[in-house]
């Protein structure tokens, strides 16, 4: 599975016996840091932090090089997503079309901030630096799905079916 996709998938429970025997099967890897953290995020939707000492006794490194690959890639999430996924680009060209205040229409609609989820779980709001609709500004993705021209009575639209 992808990253896009694991980051759109269901969380499931986390399992840590299921996690261990990930951890075990690609251990051997070269360069398994990677891989072990991929594998998790896919099956579970996001990496525990209750297995990062066991990746790094595995894998004999520290826990805060585990701990360091793990955060610096935004892709690992490090709890369980809303059930939809909502990214909103802030490169330059979407903040030249209003992005920033299509950003604030989205957290005050959602009452929460960038990186957040809903108390009910049903949406994370997360920035994302490009999504390749420059042309198409402001851009986001909801679900993996492109939205290009986006206002905020359109965000509004498709809340309104994601609701539905």
């Amino acid at each position: 599975m992808s990253g896009l996709a694991a980051a759109n998938s269901p969380a499931r429970s986390w399992d840590n016996d299921a996690a261990l025997s990930i951890v075990q099967e690609k251990k051997s890897l070269d360069g398994a840091l990677m891989p072990i953290l991929h594998a998790l995020n896919d099956k579970f939707g996001y990496v525990d932090a209750s297995v990062v000492p066991v990746i790094a006794e595995e894998l004999n490194l520290s826990r805060a090089e585990v701990h360091g690959v793990l955060t610096f890639y935004h892709d690992f999430r490090k709890e369980p997503a809303g059930r939809h996924v909502i990214k909103i680009c802030r490169a330059e060209a979407c903040q030249s079309m209003a992005g920033r205040d299509l950003e604030e229409h989205v957290k005050r609609h959602l009452r929460i901030g960038m990186g957040e989820t809903t108390p009910d779980k049903h949406f994370t709001v997360e920035a994302v630096y490009c999504l390749g609709l420059c042309a198409c500004s402001p851009a986001m993705s909801i679900d993996g799905k492109l939205h290009g021209r986006v206002t905020p009575q359109r965000f509004d639209a498709l809340m309104a079916e994601k609701r539905s």
